[in-house]
């Protein structure tokens, strides 16, 4: 069953056309990837998806409710979840405090809850607070729960950004560029954690990247972007062959 499904997806700035007609669709329960040159429109399908970009024409939809153009806020409480190419952590908090507030679309008490410290209000923080030390230790950093987040290295913080997605109970989460930045033996983790994602918690992944034997390595499906078009889409033997990708990596003779 699709739990993602995009219908001829497009995005323009002014008359620059930067999405054209995207469709593909990603199933539950799957590890599929989206590739393409730089510049291909990768990060910019995921700001459609998350709603950071709203699209000109075409349709989202995340377990069979409509999600197109939503705010981020509400599509993140419907069960996408997402990291950035760029790591986006609030450095001068804890590395827990970084985990407990990607369970902030999950709360339910409010600012007077918490100004009268009521028993139900102090029952979901800790609450919160036992499931952001839950996730900081399903990636493998619950030891430097209490230090500052930029105060980590760069591949604790790379993990640090999956523990806060991974805290909003997402049914589907969306990494950008997870590998950028990290050395072999964090890539080989990597590969490990985002499998345990999809078989642990049952969470289906997206995942963009330019490393391709990490792609080939963890990807059940690929998705092929060139130049804001999809040129391929299939199990990763078939993409590997398709002339079309291999002219879009690496050009063709005059």
């Amino acid at each position: 069953m699709a739990l993602l499904k995009v219908r001829d997806l497009r995005l323009s700035f002014g008359g620059l056309k930067v999405l054209h007609d995207i469709s593909f669709s990603v199933e539950k329960g799957a590890i599929n990837s989206l590739i393409g040159p730089n510049g291909a429109g990768k990060t910019s399908l995921f700001n459609c998806l998350t709603g950071f970009y709203k699209p000109k024409g075409g349709s989202i939809s995340l377990g069979g409710r409509p999600i197109t153009g939503l705010p981020p806020h509400r599509i993140t409480a419907l069960g996408l979840a997402r990291t950035f190419q760029n790591i986006r952590l609030f450095k001068e908090m804890t590395v827990l405090e970084n985990a407990m507030s990607g369970q902030h679309c999950r709360s339910r008490h409010g600012i007077v809850s918490a100004i009268l410290h009521l028993p139900a209000q102090r029952r979901e923080e800790e609450a919160i607070r036992a499931a952001g030390m839950r996730w900081l230790d399903f990636v493998g950093i619950q030891q430097h729960a209490h230090r500052r987040a930029g105060g980590l290295s760069y591949g604790d913080q790379r993990r640090l950004e999956l523990a806060r997605a991974l805290a909003s109970a997402p049914e589907l989460i969306l990494l950008d560029e997870p590998a950028a930045g990290l050395n072999e033996r964090e890539k080989l983790d990597l590969v490990h954690l985002i499998r345990r994602i999809r078989d642990e918690t049952g969470v289906t992944v997206l995942l963009i990247e330019h490393d391709m034997g990490l792609v080939m390595q963890v990807s059940e499906k690929i998705v092929v972007f060139d130049y804001g078009q999809k040129i391929a889409d299939g199990p990763p033997e078939a993409v590997r062959a398709d002339p079309r990708v291999i002219e879009a990596y690496l050009g063709t003779e005059e």
